[in-house]
Order: C-alpha cells, then structure tokens, then sequence
C-alpha cells in the first residue's frame, strides 16, 4: 500500500513542479514583452522585475529603475503605457 502511495505522491509533485517551471518561463515572457513595449514608446525602464496583472492585457509593470507603468489595450484596440 505505501508504494501506491508513494507513487501517486511524486506524481503530484513531479505534475506541480512542471507547473511551477511553465508560470515562471511564461512570466518570465510576459517580463520581456512588457519592457519591450514599455521601450518602443521611449520610456525607460531597465528591466520589469514584477508583473501585476489585472485582466486581460491590462497590467502594472514595475521596473528595476523604480518606474511603474500600466500597460493596457484601449478600446481602440491600441497599446497604452501611462507612468504610474
């Protein structure tokens, strides 16, 4: 019985720590996006050390340089980054 168990414990913690490793590349992605937009309109930043998000495709970026920018889609369709 102890081995059943055993097994289905590393899975469950084999299932999480592939889980953990995919948010962290994808936030990792997120990070590199938001700077890049953040830079293409000319605004520095540094690096984006956290992410909040708020809903989809609106965030709050806060860069290693102390700024923080909220990155959002108008209704327009169109990339806004106002400093907060």
């Amino acid at each position: 019985m102890r081995k059943w168990l055993f097994s289905w414990e590393m899975i469950i913690l084999t299932a999480a720590s592939f889980a953990a490793s995919t948010l962290a590349a994808d936030n990792a992605a997120e990070k590199k996006d938001l700077f890049t937009v953040i830079t293409l309109q000319g605004l520095p930043c540094g690096e984006v050390v956290s992410v909040t998000t708020r809903g989809d495709n609106d965030h709050v970026a806060s860069c290693k340089d102390g700024n923080r920018y909220h990155v959002f889609l108008n209704p327009q369709g169109r990339v806004v980054v106002q400093k907060q």
